[in-house]
């Protein structure tokens, strides 16, 4: 019986890996889902769960819908994000049935463009700057129940939990944006950055998560994950215009501002446990949508998703759980945006945004019992 609860948990182990989409569509690190963990260990009833992930990506692959804009990388005008975010999230359990967790998520951005600085027309070897972003991100209070007995249902049950995202990470983040000046001399204007590198969006969340296992045998079993955060705040009031003037067309759209937007994620899968070491294979869906599910939807976002092929391997000890995954994209879709139908009904023509996604991304990271 030991064994299966050691192999459930090491299966929702894999879960904590937090919620970042790859690239422009920003998804923000904010939070590891609260699975009670440590509920699958028959005798214990309290204790504390320590988790430590880390995630880096670099998107650079501009899409609009599903299809890749691989003129931008072959003339040198992708914009190219690079994210590492450190999410640390410390986890009570209550009891076999109930536990808390607080996330807090530490953010590290470098974004590097032409067109927010000289102009991506611009033959200047300076024409390329970057601008950085650093600093705690929107931190994430949860709670979850299993809603099946763990002791008398190891072979299967599902978890649901409720969150409250805060509005802690800083949605206003300046740097620097090189101009060219008079003389041909660079003249720098300092502005919020781009939505996609902002520590924070702005609003207070509400997240609901549904997470189930079934073991099939004492080796295999199948798990899924599904999370959605709800933003009912529409605009945060930060200007778009990276310090410069905003544009009469940005303003009669609804774009000179960023929007809060929703954000989702599913996971599903099989889990192969041999000895200490567990494999899982899965898809992941991850992104935010046009419209929100609860308030308005003008401002300016990049509404996507990314659909991915999951690999995690992952070590577990009696107290310690080692983890590594690199979800590989495998479909990428920048969807139209509020604004975008907008000006398509408004105009009579076609319009549709972009935004950058990456390859993959890698998730690394150590679980801690105590």
């Amino acid at each position: 019986m030991k064994s299966i609860y050691i192999m459930t948990a090491a299966l929702l182990l894999f879960k904590t890996q937090t919620i970042h989409a790859q690239g422009c569509v920003a998804v923000r690190s904010n939070g590891n889902t609260s699975c009670a963990l440590g509920t699958l260990h028959s005798k214990e009833t309290k204790s504390w769960l320590f988790n430590l992930n880390t995630r880096y990506f670099r998107s650079y692959k501009h899409f609009v819908g599903d299809e890749e804009q691989k003129e931008r990388v072959e003339n040198g005008t992708e914009v190219i994000n690079y994210s590492l975010s450190w999410d640390f999230t410390l986890t009570r359990q209550l009891n076999r049935f109930w536990s808390v967790a607080l996330n807090a998520p530490i953010i590290s951005n470098v974004r590097s463009s032409m067109y927010e600085h000289y102009g991506n027309n611009n033959t200047s070897p300076n024409a390329r700057n970057k601008t950085r972003s650093f600093g705690l991100g929107d931190v994430r209070l949860s709670a979850s129940r299993w809603l099946l007995d763990p002791l008398k249902h190891p072979k299967g049950n599902i978890q649901v939990g409720l969150g409250i995202k805060l509005a802690t990470g800083d949605y206003q983040y300046q740097d620097y944006f090189h101009k060219p000046g008079a003389g041909g001399k660079d003249s720098t204007v300092l502005g919020p950055v781009d939505q996609s590198i902002q520590l924070g969006d702005g609003g207070t969340g509400l997240s609901i998560e549904i997470n189930a296992y079934r073991t099939l045998g004492h080796k295999w079993s199948l798990y899924t994950n599904l999370y959605y955060m709800a933003n009912p705040r529409e605009q945060n009031g930060v200007s778009t215009s990276r310090g410069g003037a905003t544009s009469a067309t940005n303003i009669q759209y609804f774009t000179n501002t960023m929007s809060v937007p929703d954000q989702f994620m599913a996971r599903a899968g099989a889990n192969f446990m041999s000895g200490k070491f567990s494999f899982a294979a899965g898809a992941r869906l991850e992104g935010i949508p046009s419209c929100d599910l609860i308030g308005g939807d003008k401002g300016f976002r990049r509404p996507g998703f990314i659909v991915s092929a999951e690999p995690v391997i992952s070590y577990m000890n009696k107290k310690c759980n080692f983890y590594i995954s690199t979800p590989v994209a495998l479909v990428r879709n920048r969807t139209k945006s509020y604004a975008d139908k907008l000006r398509s009904s408004a105009t009579g023509t076609d319009i549709h945004g972009d935004a950058a996604f990456a390859d993959y991304l890698v998730n690394a990271g150590v679980t801690v019992r105590f």
